[in-house]
């Protein structure tokens, strides 16, 4: 008997007296031709398995009830890996061949027919809701329903290396999965059925019964070669937009306190300086400019909103944790940044003595590679508050990607 595992309500249970489509998944290949690695159906694209992506496109469609996996027998630890916390049936033992494998599956629902099987292989791990909706409506008035897509290339014969005659490409189609069936009719094909079926709909076809064809889709293809992995590996990645932020901050240079520490804070680094710079916190310029630009990504205010000088907690406060505080609204949001130019304006002190510090500082605090963070500076050849020494002057541009969660008319109202 097959059980199901952590069902998450009644509604989800099957009984032989309710209107039911359970997916069959074919997992038990040994992917041979991927080499002695993992088997493809466990490989990760994007954080998540193959045979993860194909299980939860059924268990996340609304016309399906149930998802039951075929598996090698040797590869129990790696399904149990693949689909931990999924509300599963237990896994049926696959066979040598995956019309065997379809044939145990299918003897395993005995106690709990569905009313619909979906047949579907493993490695067409995009397939989307739509097809999947296409052949359950199509299964209302047939027993045998397949997506398929036209043949789009021009087809040859060959012989001997050489054409032998073009194909007419009319009337032929690229059959994919799910396939699906009236469960008692494909059972009893495969029951009835000799080895050598390379998909199911062929012994529907061999048993003179009508397989009705459904639109297909062009992602919905089989991992096998190196491209198509590739391929799937640009399907999977996250779309992203790009976003850029300016941030523009002065503070006044004046002398330093008794007993005070003789630096002023540029970048997150202390330069001996025989004034300092005036600012509620540290008034590092160069932080500001930049917790400016980010913040502005993000749009989020300035760095006013989030760390008033009306508060007595920022008092003296070091920049480093507006910086980090930066950071942790990236991650949150699943943010990275690509990267951040800080341009520091002054006439003293040298800056560059101290670039690479100051470099390493804020990618540290933003937790990137330094090859990310730019810090340079200029004069203002001796005009202006700069120019006459009164202050120090800072802007900062940053670009981060963000993961697009809108679509992209949305983005442009």
């Amino acid at each position: 008997m097959v059980q199901r595992i952590s069902p998450q309500s009644e509604d989800t249970s099957l009984s032989p007296r309710r209107d039911t489509t359970v997916a069959l998944i074919v997992a038990a290949g040994e992917s041979r031709r991927m080499g002695d690695g993992l088997p493809k159906q466990y490989v990760e694209i994007s954080g998540k398995s193959v045979l993860r992506r194909s299980v939860e496109a059924f268990l996340n469609h609304p016309l399906v009830d149930a998802v039951l996996v075929a598996i090698h027998p040797d590869h129990a630890e790696h399904y149990a890996k693949a689909t931990a916390g999924l509300s599963l049936f237990s896994p049926v033992m696959g066979g040598a061949t995956r019309q065997e494998s379809v044939r145990n599956g299918l003897e395993s629902l005995v106690d709990f027919p569905p009313t619909r099987i979906l047949i579907h292989d493993a490695a067409r791990c995009f397939v989307d809701a739509e097809t999947i909706t296409r052949v359950v409506e199509g299964l209302k008035h047939q027993k045998a329903v397949l997506p398929v897509l036209p043949v789009a290339d021009t087809l040859k014969r060959v012989d001997d290396n050489g054409v032998a005659e073009t194909v007419s490409r009319e009337e032929l189609f690229i059959a994919q999965t799910p396939q699906g069936f009236d469960f008692d009719t494909i059972r009893s094909l495969h029951l009835a059925a000799p080895e050598g079926a390379t998909d199911d709909a062929m012994l529907a076809e061999a048993a003179g019964i009508r397989v009705e064809c459904v639109q297909g889709s062009e992602n919905n293809f089989k991992i096998t070669r190196k491209e198509d992995w590739m391929r799937a590996a640009a399907l999977a990645a996250t779309p992203l937009e790009y976003r850029t932020g300016s941030g523009f901050d002065v503070h006044k240079l004046v002398s330093h306190a008794a007993g005070a520490e003789q630096v002023v804070h540029l970048c997150g680094v202390k330069v001996p300086h025989i004034t300092g710079l005036e600012g509620h916190s540290d008034a590092d310029v160069g932080l500001h400019a930049l917790v400016d630009a980010i913040l502005g990504t993000l749009a989020l205010g300035d760095i006013g909103t989030h760390f008033p000088p009306s508060e007595a907690r920022w008092k003296g406060a070091d920049s480093a944790q507006f910086v980090t505080y930066c950071a942790e609204q990236l991650a949150e949001r699943g943010a990275k940044l690509v990267n951040a130019d800080i341009t520091l304006i002054c006439e003293a002190p040298k800056v560059g003595p101290h670039r690479l510090a100051m470099q390493a500082r804020v990618a540290s605090l933003l937790g990137v590679d330094a090859s990310r963070i730019s810090v340079k500076a200029t004069t203002s050849e001796q005009l202006g508050f700069t120019g006459r020494r009164e202050g120090i002057a800072a802007q900062a541009v940053a670009t981060i990607a963000l993961p697009l969660t809108q679509s992209p008319i949305e983005h442009t109202l």
